[in-house]
């Protein structure tokens, strides 16, 4: 399949070759070897793979192929891939153990396109694996393309006369029903004296692994014991392609007996089809398609009578064979290698994401889809699409976010500003728990609250917007209401102890310390914060890891930023070094090879020392944005500007699929990216992250370019060149 695509110059192929029973020795037409049963080194191929900045990972799935019960390492793979997957199954089981079929609907969830050789085979994974239809594709398992009608050549070549020659090739094993066959060969010969039945292939290794050459010795004593010995020649070894093609060029009728009849790919078969063979099989669901229409001759399962007549049927007349064989060739034409190539090659285009998209960055964002999600209580947390979802009501993190944004966006109209920051303000306002002296975070759309206390996020959040409020708010009630609020609960900020919700806490004291230079509370939480995130970063660090904690979670930037903007308020260089440090690790670690934005994804959240591509959330993009402000102001570096605007660039389409996550006109933005693409909900928390990261850029480009009016926001092409699609 991969050297069919590998010949065509506008793709470039390495393969990563599954290593089993102990196989060894160097494999110079391989990239990368896994070795079977280890599941480190799926780990490790997954990020080489990622590390060479693939278009596109096929992973050819059969059950047995891959380490763990039922082939299950292979999710493992699979979750940490950054690039599109594309999936062939070989095998689609109708009756799949629960196992197997969580196996495989796991695989499905990872997949931009998959590719199945029987139309049943895409039915079943649509219909009961609830694969979505628009990514499933059916393409013939591809066939060598070689002149018709040359059984006298190579029956000369191999010295096999001009007798009848009957073949099954491939490796051996109790599915392939050979037993019938050889069962049916007493009355072919009683018809065709000289019939041959050659088997072609040696058995399976793993059926030789278990019992060695048990079933193969069978059939041959099943043969001597129905005097058809002589009538059956074995060729019990690997055969190249070339040599294999030659002997199946020999024979005038192809047998597949096979047992299994939920068998969706044969690629034997293919091969006897498109080299013009009168084709007799079992009625599997790779012969029933392919064969249909008279192309060959289908049999009833398990039966050597049926087998025996439709042989007989063929040899006894010459005519009818050889009007079998080309109907096969004519039918074969469809399945050759290049046709097999372009439509694989079409298949690996509508996969791989869309390359030098042109991105203009300076288009300010519409407020639409804010206030769609604003009502007179607050914002409400989710949508479905993009209609506001009141099942799950409000929460305070995203209303202490949406009045962070009416502190910020300019050319608003001071009514319409003062409206919805009150009803913000008022929000977080009534959050407030005097009792338990900490903040509510989730009222149901009802108005009740869910719980008498947040989470410590949500309250370092709530800290960190009214410490925001107090010093961007364009109306002066409004900050001095802020100030207050801020002096009333920010004695949360000494309790709080999640490194997140001290760093959150940490960046509303310095927003009051830039404002109110001599206030107390906000240089102790900065004291204390700034303290805390450097011990942190001096014993969790380790070669290779410069980070605060052993995994990467949401909203790592803000542990930089926080003591970055603490280092630069209390004069602590350490700090100011130290979240630098860190930040340009992350940094690094966030930015795939081909220099687009990759954040750490939701799923690896709960990972050590490692960090998995999906799900890409929003958030991250605007906490990496935000960050790289800080560290400009502590550093002028214009490489924070280059990472500022990469990662808005996600938002706009230049991420790992290619797909555009923010409506600019209306101000929406998509929940993320996931394996297939973008998550098609437009929540609260996505909006407002959008519009918060429009506004970072916005603030980081008129530092940069103190004469910069508002109108010249930062504009700026993908850094995304086109090359021929590399795949693994």
């Amino acid at each position: 399949m991969f050297d069919r695509l590998g010949a065509r110059p506008d793709f470039q192929i390495s393969v990563h070759a599954i290593e089993q029973h102990g196989e060894a020795g160097a494999r110079p037409d391989v990239a990368g070897v896994i070795r079977q049963s280890l599941p480190d080194d799926y780990v490790r191929a997954a990020r080489e793979i990622n590390a060479a900045a693939y278009d596109a990972v096929w992973i050819q799935h059969e059950f047995g192929i891959f380490g763990g019960p039922d082939g299950e390492m292979v999710c493992d793979f699979a979750d940490r891939i950054a690039a599109p997957i594309i999936l062939t199954f070989h095998t689609v089981l109708s009756a799949p153990s629960p196992r197997q079929r969580a196996i495989v609907e796991h695989l499905i969830s990872r997949a931009s396109r998959i590719m199945v050789m029987s139309q049943q085979g895409r039915e079943t994974l649509i219909g009961q694996y609830r694969a979505p239809a628009a990514i499933v594709e059916t393409i013939a398992h591809g066939a060598p393309d070689r002149p018709f009608g040359r059984e006298a050549e190579f029956k000369a070549r191999f010295r096999l006369g001009d007798q009848p020659i009957l073949m099954t090739f491939g490796l051996i094993g109790p599915g392939k029903g050979l037993e019938h066959m050889i069962e049916a060969l007493p009355a072919i010969v009683a018809r065709h004296p000289r019939a041959l039945y050659r088997i072609v292939g040696a058995t399976h290794p793993n059926l030789i692994a278990e019992e060695g050459e048990r079933y193969r010795e069978s059939l041959q004593q099943l043969a001597r014991s129905l005097g058809v010995e002589d009538h059956v020649a074995w060729e019990n070894r690997f055969l190249d392609t070339e040599e294999l093609l030659d002997q199946l060029e020999a024979c005038d009728i192809y047998v597949t007996p096979y047992a299994n009849l939920q068998q969706a790919t044969s690629g034997t078969l293919s091969y006897a089809v498109a080299l013009g063979k009168a084709v007799v099989a079992t009625p599997y669901v790779h012969a029933r398609e392919l064969l249909a229409g008279g192309v060959g001759l289908i049999v009833e399962p398990q039966s050597s009578r049926a087998l025996a007549e439709a042989v007989n049927g063929l040899l006894d007349d010459p005519e009818r064979l050889t009007a079998t064989k080309e109907r096969a060739y004519a039918a074969g034409r469809r399945t050759i290698w290049p046709e097999f190539a372009n439509a694989s090659a079409a298949l690996v285009r509508r996969a791989i994401r869309p390359r030098g998209r042109e991105v203009r960055m300076g288009a300010r964002p519409g407020l639409s889809g804010v206030w769609t999600m604003s009502d007179g209580c607050g914002m409400l947390q989710h949508s479905i699409g993009m209609v506001p979802d009141r099942r799950h009501g409000y929460c305070l993190d995203d209303n202490v976010r949406a009045l962070m944004l009416m502190n910020i966006v300019p050319d608003l109209a001071h009514e319409e500003r003062m409206r919805w920051s009150l009803v913000y303000a008022s929000f977080i306002q009534h959050a407030w728990n005097p009792d338990a002296r900490r903040f509510r975070n989730f009222m149901a759309f009802d108005r009740s609250w869910c719980e008498e206390v947040g989470s410590e996020d949500s309250n370092g959040r709530a800290i960190w917007a009214l410490g925001q409020t107090a010093a961007l708010a364009p109306d002066r009630e409004l900050r001095r209401w802020a100030l207050r609020w801020f002096d009333e609960t920010s004695t949360i900020a000494e309790t709080l102890r999640p490194p997140r919700s001290t760093a959150f806490a940490m960046l509303g004291a310095a927003a009051v310390l830039r404002t109110v230079h001599d206030h107390l509370r906000a240089a102790h939480i900065l004291d204390r914060g700034g303290a805390m995130l450097f011990d942190l970063l001096q014993h969790s660090r380790r070669p290779g890891w410069t980070w605060f904690e052993a995994r990467l979670a949401y909203d790592n930037p803000r542990l930089c930023q926080a003591l970055i903007e603490a280092g630069l308020e209390r004069r602590r260089p350490e700090w100011v070094e130290a979240g630098l440090e860190a930040l340009r690790w992350l940094a690094d670690r966030q930015t795939a090879r081909e220099g687009h934005f990759r954040p750490v994804g939701s799923e690896g959240f709960g990972s050590d020392y490692e960090q998995l591509p999906f799900d890409q959330q929003p958030l991250e993009a605007q906490a990496a944005i935000e960050a790289a402000c800080a560290a400009f102001e502590a550093n002028d570096d214009p490489a924070w500007i280059d990472h500022a605007l990469t990662a808005y660039c996600w938002y706009l389409g230049v991420n790992d699929r290619g797909v555009v996550l923010a409506d600019v006109a209306s101000g929406r933005c998509r929940d993320g990216i996931t394996p297939r693409g973008a998550n098609e909900n437009m929540g609260a928390e996505s909006i407002l992250a959008f519009q918060l990261s429009h506004y970072a850029v916005l603030t980081l480009n008129r530092s940069a370019l103190p004469d910069a009016r508002p109108e010249d926001d930062a504009e700026a092409e993908p850094r995304d060149t086109a090359h021929p699609p590399a795949f693994a």
